[in-house]
């Protein structure tokens, strides 16, 4: 058994069709009907039920199908990391992060690297602090920017930088007019809060209780804007972090004086586990653009 007769197979198995199968593999049909045939011998058991119309997988066959696919897929990876070994000014960096991060933080630092490293590109998403966390811990992405509460065993982590988050009010409320307040005078307010899913939830939560009360909520959002919308529309107040061009007709943003309101952002990969060269170089720019960033804050 070879990497070709999976191959074969696959396609085989994708097409139903030893004419367009064979085709597709610029193969002879004898030749292709030869090789699955010793392929069905060396797994003891035919594969395919032969139809007037042409072939179909038959039980035994769905459940090599589903093997082959995954050892095809593995070894396709082993090429790829070893290709990256050998390649290191090439790649695709897999990179998740949270929302506020998405209009200037990330793609400055992306712009800035691929000015050094051209060849190395990137497939971003946006989601979550505990999608990312998942997502990072379970190898689907190479590094998250978000926002972890506790610290993770397999993971290692970088802060890069601290966020305020602020009070926002609608525009008639009896504290728009504030620069700065005290959280503890919105304790009879009710809250525009995050989802559960979001790490903000519980953030937003712990600092209300530093000030002294439980938030009442009214409504719960997933992001920002969301929350900003349902606060402009009188349904509560809400703490958020700064959003660039967040639209400030309908809210007022309002610096909370006390308690401490700054939450942070930390860079986050895997400790284990393969880490391809463009992963490798980017971890490192971003660590040396954090040091100058606060040399240059000093």
């Amino acid at each position: 058994m070879d990497m070709y007769q999976l191959k074969y197979f696959q396609t085989l198995a994708r097409m139903c069709s030893f004419t367009k199968a064979a085709d597709e593999l610029v193969l002879s049909q004898p030749a292709l009907s030869r090789s699955i045939s010793r392929l069905e011998k060396e797994v003891g058991v035919p594969l395919f039920e032969r139809k007037s119309r042409g072939i179909v997988l038959n039980r035994y066959g769905e459940v090599f199908l589903k093997h082959v696919n995954q050892a095809v897929w593995q070894i396709e990876e082993a090429k790829q990391e070893i290709h990256n070994m050998v390649d290191p000014a090439h790649g695709t960096i897999l990179l998740s992060f949270i929302q506020p991060l998405g209009s200037s933080f990330v793609p400055d630092l992306i712009s800035d690297f691929q000015k050094q490293k051209p060849g190395i590109q990137f497939h971003l998403t946006q989601d979550t602090t505990n999608i990312i966390l998942s997502k990072v811990e379970s190898a689907e992405i190479d590094i998250g920017f978000c926002t972890p509460q506790e610290p993770l065993e397999n993971l290692s982590y970088l802060p890069i930088m601290q966020q305020e988050l602020f009070l926002i009010v609608y525009k008639d409320h009896r504290l728009a007019f504030k620069d700065q307040v005290d959280l503890s005078e919105l304790a009879n307010d009710p809250f525009v809060l995050y989802k559960p899913e979001s790490v903000l939830h519980d953030m937003v939560e712990k600092i209300c209780h530093d000030a002294g009360f439980h938030p009442q909520k009214s409504f719960e959002a997933f992001e920002e804007r969301t929350v900003a919308g349902l606060v402009g529309a009188k349904f509560g107040v809400a703490l958020i972090p700064f959003v660039p061009g967040l639209d400030m007709q309908k809210v007022s943003l309002i610096r909370i004086r006390k308690p401490h309101s700054l939450i942070v952002i930390q860079m986050v990969w895997r400790t284990n586990g393969y880490i391809s060269p463009a992963v490798t170089h980017f971890k490192s720019f971003a660590e040396n653009t954090l040091r100058i960033a606060k040399k240059v804050e000093l």
